[in-house]
């Protein structure tokens, strides 16, 4: 990458560490009198990472205003009661003395190669109008939601808009609220746009602190950033914790530029997006077809008796033992999706007598992501999950179910996105999703509804070939 101009006394490895950065001191390997001599230049800004006023403060890396989320202890430092911020604290810590350091001196620029893109795949009617949209809304620096079903190919249709946002010399930033999906996303953008430089950023990552002009990341690595980007967009916009975590809001809007092109994606936006775009204050383009042109499987709720009593009785329920049993004697790989990680550990012996080569997964799991790929490499017949692995999955002939689909834990977007893990590829486009219960709930009558609106969409505007 370039440099726009390159003044006396300016460090351009400085330059690339801060760029489109807020850090702290402790976060930037460089010696004091570089940064000294940066801020004294013009090049280098500071501000306090706290900010009080009125006996009220606020943290101005990650927005915190909850005021019992800050604690003043004696500092070191500044010899005083110095309040910190406990909301960010994992990111570490930011108080009313401690600087966050920004870029302020020249931009970098980044040359556009002679072939931004490899990708010459072909995508279908659905995919394309959305495409077209979202190049518009990177062209317009404008707002967009993309709303498309599970497995319509999401990723694919960003790929003209991203190559038009590089082409421009833009920065651009796919971030998601989970790990598991920026490993998945990132080989897929590298084999897209090999000659761009693409970093992926997560918790204890390797390039958290490349200027790279293409950024996969979570969502919780962009409070870490400022003014850095001129298109981001948000995958799985409503996932948790992004969904609930106001400062994961402001991390977004902090690390975009004022005019910067903003996508929103998700297969099951919130209640609150869906007014909006019903009203007219959010654009947005609907996928309501799978990219291989043929329905989403349709959940089947079967009931199961009392599973909590059978498993605390040391019993798997008689329907649920056969499902499982009826698709490892088919070598069809599947997930089961259980409402909480005490209750995977509980079942898990139950389970291996089944079979010993069942394995669970969650998100304390320490082989989560070996696992996952020995069930897609057929290493394994399948996993005793929880939500963990609700969504950034997709396994070929995989068939999935879960149990006790009645508890509150499986809300609709919940067992949507579940709903969506079967029949993804071309080759495999059917496959069963099974809510066993004891008793119906409302999440999973509006999820199977859903599930049939979008394939009744779909029909509607021929975007199936199942008829």
């Amino acid at each position: 990458m370039k440099h726009s101009s390159i003044p006396e006394s300016f460090s351009p490895e400085l330059q690339n560490h801060l760029f489109g950065r807020h850090l702290l001191a402790s976060e930037i390997p460089f010696s004091e009198e570089m940064i000294v001599e940066h801020l004294k230049n013009g090049y280098v800004s500071q501000l306090s990472g706290v900010h009080a006023e009125s006996g009220k403060f606020t943290c101005l890396r990650c927005g915190n205003e909850d005021q019992s989320m800050f604690y003043a202890i004696p500092c070191k430092v500044c010899h005083r009661d110095c309040a910190y911020c406990r909301s960010c604290i994992m990111m570490g810590r930011v108080s009313e003395c401690a600087k966050l350091y920004q870029w302020t001196g020249p931009r970098l620029l980044y040359p556009v190669p002679d072939q931004v893109m490899s990708w010459d795949g072909k995508l279908s009617e659905g995919q394309l109008t959305a495409s077209h949209r979202v190049v518009d809304a990177v062209n317009e620096k404008g707002e967009l939601l993309v709303w498309a079903v599970c497995g319509a190919g999401k990723t694919e249709v960003l790929f003209p808009a991203i190559k038009t946002a590089l082409m421009a010399g833009n920065r651009i930033c796919l971030a998601t609220p989970r790990t598991d999906v920026v490993l998945e996303l990132f080989p897929r953008l590298k084999k897209a746009f090999p000659k761009i430089d693409v970093a992926a950023l997560y918790g204890g990552s390797s390039d958290r602190h490349t200027p790279s002009q293409l950024i996969i990341s979570t969502t919780h690595q962009l409070i870490r950033f400022i003014e850095a980007f001129d298109v981001i967009i948000v995958d799985e916009v409503d996932a948790f914790p992004y969904s609930a975590d106001d400062s994961l809001h402001y991390a977004v809007n902090k690390s975009k530029k004022s005019a910067a092109a903003t996508i929103y994606l998700t297969a099951t936006p919130s209640k609150r997006m869906k007014r909006l775009y019903r009203s007219g204050k959010l654009k947005a383009v609907t996928i309501p077809a799978r990219y291989h042109r043929q329905p989403i499987p349709v959940p089947e709720m079967v009931w199961c008796g009392n599973w909590q009593k059978k498993f605390l009785e040391k019993k798997i329920p008689p329907a649920i033992g056969r499902w499982v049993s009826d698709r490892m004697s088919q070598n069809i790989p599947l997930l089961l999706f259980f409402p909480s990680i005490k209750m995977l550990e509980q079942v898990n012996p139950l389970f291996q007598l089944l079979s010993p080569k069942l394995k669970i997964v969650h998100s304390q799991h320490p082989e989560r992501k070996e696992r996952v790929m020995a069930l897609r490499n057929g290493e394994v017949p399948g996993l005793l999950t929880t939500t963990i692995l609700e969504r950034g999955v997709t396994i070929e002939r995989l068939e999935v179910a879960v149990i006790g689909s009645e508890h509150e834990v499986f809300s609709e977007s919940a067992l949507v996105q579940i709903a969506g893990r079967v029949g993804r590829s071309l080759a495999f486009p059917r496959g069963t999703i099974t809510f066993f219960h004891y008793g119906k709930s409302k999440a999973m009558i509006e999820a199977i509804q859903h599930i049939r609106m979008m394939n009744k969409t779909a029909r509607e505007r021929g975007l199936l070939d199942d008829e």
